[in-house]
């Protein structure tokens, strides 16, 4: 019998390649995309239906949120509470989601299902009232939970370094305050409703169990009705419009910061985003990160700090964000440049990059599990324009990244002065 010596490490096997099920593509007969990947062992589908219809369209930060939650609210021949128990009667699970792009109608459900809970998608898409009691209810929500969240430093640095980075008016910057919240009335709601989503363009996402038999029934509900161009893309200001002044909110009885550090970059089709990706990695990317090790391990300033890349449709941008005690905020952002300026100078050792690209490649392999993150990979390769061969080349990307790139992008993109520094709490 072999005896496993446990003071081993066990050997690893390198990453080359990522394969994942081919997806396929049909067009309803009213010319609306469907995308769908049949995998996975379980009886269920998911079922994404998705609408340009984000922040991007709104003419008032707020209303597409509202409009989409509105869809569950009430038809000409459903309540609110009718609908809900007729997803519950299937055992369905319905989210309604806007973002900054796109907004969507998902629902979780057994495949066999398909057929009864379609005719509801339907009616909610094409059929929506808008009640007004149902709508203000909705607004007290979202009122409520933001003003819960508005107390929160961390939640406030997060919409101020987007604000920073990309302008106050702009899609990505501008926020929700429940002032604005309060002034969106029916009528706003129902025009975002008619212009974006009832009988507009559409493009539908399906994952699981699904057969050609689903996708006729795609068909048969959603394929048959009148399709007519969105009316308006009239919104907020879409030119990006930096502001690098720093901005310190001071709240004398918090006992911590939040910092936020960040800039504006470029979307996933720029050639240095493989590069920069590595860097943000090196970086704040993962919990063996240069900022954790200095600023959590070393210093034991904070819990945990990050760096991201934030890569929408049409803009992208890095961000840099910890809390820390409120005594320790200048001493942990000197440590944050400290580290920049140490990636701009010295090229990272091999075995650091070798051990970044290796978990980044796990990583990614990881996020492809079920075929709904399999979806979700397809979705933003053909939303966003990326290339076809994305996913499968994102691994070998990866790791022809050398330490060379991830210092000249250092110096490229994070010289002194690039990043615009957001702290709510005090210094």
């Amino acid at each position: 019998m072999e005896v496993i010596n446990r003071t081993e490490a066990p050997d690893y096997k390198r990453i080359e390649e990522v394969k994942v099920p081919a997806i396929a593509t049909q067009t309803l007969d009213n010319g609306q995309p469907v995308y769908w990947i049949n995998a996975g062992q379980q009886p269920v589908i998911r079922l994404e239906i998705i609408f340009e219809a984000g922040a991007w369209y709104e003419p008032i930060a707020g209303v597409s949120s509202l409009t989409m939650k509105m869809l569950a609210e009430g038809t000409r021949s459903h309540t609110s509470a009718q609908i809900s128990e007729y997803f519950d009667r299937y055992g369905a699970f319905l989210e309604l989601h806007s973002g900054t792009n796109r907004a969507s109608l998902m629902v979780y459900g057994l495949t066999k299902h398909l057929p009864a809970i379609l005719p509801m998608i339907q009616e909610m898409l094409t059929d929506s009232v808008i009640p007004e009691k149902e709508l203000n209810h909705q607004k007290n929500i979202a009122i409520q939970n933001l003003r819960v969240n508005l107390e929160k430093n961390n939640f406030v640095a997060g919409r101020l370094i987007r604000e920073k980075v990309f302008g106050k008016r702009h899609p990505y910057g501008q926020h929700q305050y429940p002032e604005t919240l309060e002034t969106i009335q029916r009528d706003s709601v129902e025009t975002f409703y008619q212009q974006q989503i009832r009988q507009r363009p559409f493009r539908v996402v399906a994952a699981g169990h699904v057969t050609e038999t689903e996708i006729a029934l795609l068909n048969q509900y959603f394929g048959q009705q009148s399709v007519e161009p969105v009316l308006s893309v009239n919104g907020t200001d879409k030119n990006v419009v930096s502001d690098f002044t720093p901005a310190l909110i001071e709240k004398a009885d918090s006992l911590q910061s939040s910092i936020r550090l960040g800039r504006l970059l470029f979307t996933r089709e720029h050639p240095d985003y493989f590069p920069v990706l590595v860097l943000n990695e090196v970086l704040g990317g993962y919990f063996g990160s240069r900022l954790m090790k200095n600023i959590r391990e070393e210093k034991g300033f904070t819990y945990g700090i990050w760096s991201n890349l934030s890569m929408f449709p049409k803009e992208g941008s890095l961000l840099i964000g910890t809390d820390v005690k409120r005594e320790n905020t200048q001493q942990t952002l000197d440590e944050i440049w400290k580290e920049i300026r140490q990636l701009r100078d010295e090229p990272v050792p091999e075995s650091e990059l070798e051990t970044v690209r290796n978990y980044m490649a796990g990583s990614y392999v990881g996020s492809l599990n079920t075929p709904f993150e399999i979806a979700d990979r397809y979705k933003m390769v053909l939303f966003d324009g990326l290339p076809a061969d994305y996913i499968s080349t994102y691994i070998n990307r990866i790791q022809a990244v050398t330490a060379g790139q991830v210092q000249e992008m250092a110096n490229r993109y994070l010289p002194d002065g690039s990043l615009v520094e957001v702290v709510v709490g005090g210094k």
